[in-house]
């Protein structure tokens, strides 16, 4: 079997270290192994297969012979050392967003559109974890008939903000419970017991960015421009794993039947049902942490609209919505090259 020089950019952030541990459990096949990090980071240690890496500092030199290289270092890092890498001849695979618009740059999901892996010039861009959830459990309906619109709630953990967001809120909701006052830090607002809109940039049209994100990320990822999606986007005080309740309309007088929908649901891979209705037990962040798949639940017929489905799909942020999805790029990729 061909093994591969790797690198991770961004190593001791919350991704980065899932990146890590999913190429032990998932026994990539590794020639060596470079940890990156800023400043700050440089000189920890962290353990792969038993043995010990020492953290290396994130520069213009720290990709000569690597093959692969997963980017989580945020998008100016990527900005600036994507490309380098990739002129060195690696791989980029990239967390960020600073390449998932590009159109020179293939946005992968892939169990939903592999074949644009050999799109790649160097960089491929993983897409928004949201996204990713969200699009898991339309695209086996997409399968049955054409969607014409989708409406998008989403119910987002601290996890979307990395650890440091975590931690504020374990933090915070152990402040509270003793009545001691908090101060916000890495969230603009109280994230224990409180929900708020994503922390994101709202522009002119009245959307946040990460509900731009979904929606122009849904359509390339698709290669649907016409398709209709809106979203809300909400954080809510959940450590780890995001929720979404999707609305999915289908063209006039093409709704399948709801075990049409199930079978397809079931057949896809990286999707788990989690509709038991005797018991209203359905999909919760807390069973969707620390698990490859995304659950789906509370499937039913829209009451207000006879071409519409409901559904609620819970998935792990920093697994299928991130480094997950990832690894599952380079996996494809090495299957192809070999």
């Amino acid at each position: 079997m061909k093994t591969y020089n790797v690198a991770i950019a961004g190593a001791t952030g919350a991704v980065g270290t899932e990146f890590l541990k999913l190429l032990e459990i998932r026994e990539f096949p590794l020639s060596s192994l470079k940890l990156l990090a800023s400043e700050r980071s440089v000189g920890k240690t962290l353990s792969f297969h038993g043995r010990s890496y020492t953290v290396e500092l994130l520069d213009d030199k720290s990709f000569d012979g690597v093959d692969i290289a997963f980017f989580s270092a945020g998008g100016s890092r990527s900005k600036e050392f994507a490309p380098v890498a990739a002129a060195a001849g690696a791989l980029v695979i990239d967390n960020s967003s600073a390449f998932r618009m590009d159109p020179d740059v293939p946005l992968v999901v892939p169990e939903i559109n592999p074949e644009d892996i050999w799109l790649n010039k160097g960089i491929i861009a993983n897409p928004n974890c949201s996204t990713i959830v969200m699009l898991m459990a339309v695209e086996p309906l997409r399968k049955l008939a054409p969607v014409r619109r989708i409406v998008a709630s989403t119910y987002q953990a601290a996890s979307g903000a990395g650890a440091q967001a975590m931690q504020e809120l374990v933090e915070q909701t152990h402040e509270l419970i003793h009545n001691r006052p908090i101060t916000p830090v890495v969230f603009p607002h109280p994230i224990a017991f409180n929900l708020f809109s994503h922390n994101t940039k709202i522009d002119a049209t009245g959307y946040n960015e990460e509900e731009r994100k979904m929606i122009y990320e849904s359509r390339k990822i698709l290669h649907d421009d016409d398709i209709r999606i809106t979203a809300t986007c909400v954080r809510v005080p959940v450590v780890r794993a995001h929720s979404i309740s999707i609305n999915v309309e289908f063209e006039a007088g093409q709704r399948p039947s709801l075990d049409a929908i199930r079978e397809a649901l079931a057949a896809f891979p990286g999707v788990s049902i989690q509709d038991d209705v005797e018991h209203n037990h359905f999909p919760m962040p807390i069973e969707a942490s620390g698990i490859d798949d995304v659950l789906v639940g509370r499937l039913r017929y829209d009451l207000s609209n006879e071409d519409a489905v409901d559904l609620f799909v819970c998935g792990d942020q920093i697994l299928k919505g991130a480094a997950l999805n990832g690894v599952q790029i380079a996996e494809v990729w090495m299957k192809g090259a070999n």
